[in-house]
């Protein structure tokens, strides 16, 4: 036996046994990696999506509509000013409602809006079950 620094250097080399300890670090490496790089495809797919979708909403739609103002001219109607900006050839409609004082929606409705113009000024009526107390545009929505 020989003997190195106190040490006994003449048997086998000492590795703990193969799988009893866990992966080796390699192993480790190797996944750490796989994860990243299927972390990174994944966020980058992830960010193309809401990307998309945010454009769509944003620039998707060929109508738009604000309103100007409204009266509520009985306990069953309310007149609604609309202005109305949309491409000259777009044909569409929009959908407003109205609430009750309470919250309950007491109306709903859809108005056309086909004229060859870009950009529409028009009342419209909207019918109601009770008295109106805030109107709202709902949607805006091409055919």
């Amino acid at each position: 036996m020989t003997a190195v620094s106190g040490r006994d250097t003449s048997g086998p080399a000492t590795r703990p046994p193969e799988g009893r300890y866990g992966t080796s670090l390699t192993a480790d490496q190797r996944a750490d990696r796989k994860l990243k790089v299927v972390g990174a495809v994944l966020g980058v797919l992830l960010l193309g999506v809401v990307g998309w979708f945010g454009y769509d909403s944003l620039a998707g739609s060929k109508i738009n509509a604000e309103i100007i103002k409204w009266d509520a001219v009985s306990d069953k109607a309310v007149e609604i000013h609309l202005e109305v900006r949309k491409d000259a050839d777009a044909k569409g409609y929009c959908t407003l409602r109205a609430q009750a004082e309470n919250g309950a929606e007491v109306g709903r409705g859809d108005f056309r809006f086909d004229q060859n113009s870009g950009r529409v000024d028009k009342t419209v009526t909207l019918r109601t079950t009770e008295r109106a107390t805030s109107p709202s545009l709902v949607s805006c929505h091409t055919d």
